[in-house]
């Protein structure tokens, strides 16, 4: 007989988004669930660091110190070096632009990129969302989904065989490119899709007699096939990630041909290479991923949703899949929390996909840019029809988006303007701005948004702040010069960073974007603030918190 389980929210998929998620829906206090069908993390290192705006987000759910201590000692971005060249061992090395822009992210962000691999940040996400109360289950495939008076119920079945029910309210899928649930549910995507299968390999190679006392952190390499790279594990040239494009047909090559890859790609001919396991707990040496370049048809499906590599495929160049995929976890755990916990309407669940597809898109064609630079050949870019884009900063593409929806109310000071990170003012639907604060060490506003809405109000705000503690809704309303000082900025300068006067608020999600705002008085702040918060939160005037 299957055992059975309930649960609010159901994550399928065990990698940096889909535990993201659940760590983000344990911090809301959500009773969720995940399943994973490997047995546990890949060792495969991916994503090579966290970058701003990721720490912040980390930084909300107590992780950032964590992460930070458990960097790694490899390269910092003033040492990276990126190259293109036939082999490692080439005399020519041709440089690649890697666009840092640590410098301007500073003056916006409290945090600075970290460089960490994603297995080590996966780890940290399952240790902290375990500790905030998420079932978390590796392990476990998922057989199917159907329709359930509750919501959604899903089969499952164990490695040794056994099989369990479980109902949730909703499903969220994390479950990576290929996407099994997306498949089920028949949401087509839209773009080019597949460019390529890409095999990788962690091998111990020493690789010293290519690099002849030269520096590659990231080799993009033609041997032994076009799309070739080499990624440094360790700052001896010792441990490597060798990934190249896979060969045709379904089996893998055996040990004897992966050595002879690496080889080529190395351009030394004998050079020892001995193959890691990259799944602990198995000999599995080579793993296939698929690098593309296309985005959902649709984000939703009834109580199922998309996030991360199951809503969109995007090549590694530029670092943004991983990005884009936790921020899209950090959008919807809040929502999906603000309905479980009865302070929204269902329609707020449907401004997911109208804030996170076009951010998708617009990362997607950066990628393209920057990957029609580094490893596109000829006639891969003329198959490439939204590689056009000339690459921006990483720091707008990563921190400078605009949301448009119903979950943001008015006040935009020029619709039609792209949301770059140099502008940033507090205008509805961007990232709400980053003020060190006074007397607290390294805290900033940054720091008062991750939970609930929080008011910020101008130094002659005390009425707002008074209406905002009369609603029956979560929410945190503090002063500029009362409740929240700003180290070296007046309040009245602070209140401006914002977008507002003296005697103004705007209202902050818990993701930290603006939600709205007003820029003076008015005559009811009580009225405005329970008018902004019904059509935020998709709610009747009636609705109260349960």
């Amino acid at each position: 007989m299957l055992q059975s389980h309930e649960t609010e929210v159901l994550v399928v998929g065990g990698g940096l988004t889909g535990l993201s998620c659940v760590l983000f829906l344990a911090h809301h206090g959500v009773r969720c669930t995940l399943v994973e069908r490997h047995p546990d993390l890949l060792s495969h290192p991916r994503q090579r660091s966290l970058v701003p705006r990721l720490m912040e987000i980390y930084r909300q759910v107590g992780l950032e110190s964590r992460i930070q201590q458990n960097r790694v000692d490899f390269a910092s971005s003033a040492e990276y070096t990126a190259i293109r060249a036939e082999t490692l061992a080439s005399a020519r090395y041709l440089p690649v632009d890697q666009q840092d822009d640590a410098a301007r992210t500073a003056a916006f962000s409290p945090c600075t990129g970290t460089p960490i691999d994603q297995n080590r940040v996966e780890a940290l996400l399952r240790a902290r969302a375990r500790e905030l109360g998420a079932r978390i289950r590796f392990g476990t495939e998922l057989l199917g989904l159907a329709r359930h008076e509750a919501g959604v119920e899903a089969r499952l079945r164990d490695l040794d065989g056994a099989g369990h029910r479980l109902v949730a309210r909703y499903v969220v899928a994390a479950d990576g490119g290929r996407s099994p649930v997306r498949h089920l549910l028949g949401i087509p995507m839209e773009g080019p899709v597949d460019f390529f299968r890409l095999l990788t390999l962690m091998v111990d190679a020493d690789l010293r007699p290519a690099l002849a006392g030269r520096t590659a952190h990231m080799a993009f390499l033609e041997r032994p096939r076009p799309r070739t790279y080499l990624m440094a594990l360790d700052r001896t040239g010792q441990r490597w990630v060798f990934g190249t494009t896979d060969g045709p047909g379904d089996a893998a090559p055996d040990e004897d041909e992966c050595i002879e890859l690496v080889r080529a790609a190395a351009g030394l001919p004998a050079v020892p290479v001995v193959l890691r396991p990259q799944i602990p707990g198995t000999a599995r040496t080579v793993l296939r991923f698929e690098v593309g370049a296309a985005v959902a048809a649709a984000y939703r499906k009834g109580p199922v949703f998309l996030i991360g590599d199951a809503a969109h495929l995007m090549p590694p160049t530029g670092g943004f899949g991983g990005v884009v995929g936790v921020e899209d976890a950090h959008n919807l755990a809040w929502k999906l929390a603000a309905v479980v916990h009865g302070h929204a309407g269902e329609g707020l669940l449907d401004t997911y996909e109208d804030e996170r597809r076009p951010v998708a898109a617009f990362a997607l064609r950066q990628a393209l840019a920057r990957y029609r630079s580094r490893l596109a050949s000829g006639e891969t870019l003329a198959q490439l029809p939204m590689a056009d884009d000339q690459p921006v900063d990483r720091s707008t593409v990563m921190m400078g988006h605009r949301y448009r929806s119903t979950a943001v109310a008015g006040g935009v000071s020029d619709p039609t303007a792209p949301a770059e990170i140099s502008g940033l003012c507090g205008d509805p639907g961007t990232r709400a701005p980053h003020l060190p604060l006074a007397g607290s060490g390294e805290r900033s506003t940054i720091d008062l948004y991750g939970g609930r809405f929080v008011l910020l109000a101008g130094p002659d705000g005390q009425d707002w702040v008074s209406a905002a503690g009369k609603l029956p809704l979560p929410v945190t309303a503090r002063r500029f010069g009362t409740d929240i000082a700003a180290a070296g900025t007046p309040a009245s300068d602070a209140a401006a960073r914002h977008g507002i006067g003296a005697g103004g608020a705007v209202l902050v999600r818990p993701d930290g974007f603006v939600a709205w705002r007003s820029t003076g008085p008015v005559t009811d702040p009580a009225a405005e603030l329970l008018a902004a918060f019904t059509a935020i939160l998709s709610r009747d005037q009636e609705a109260r918190t349960e």
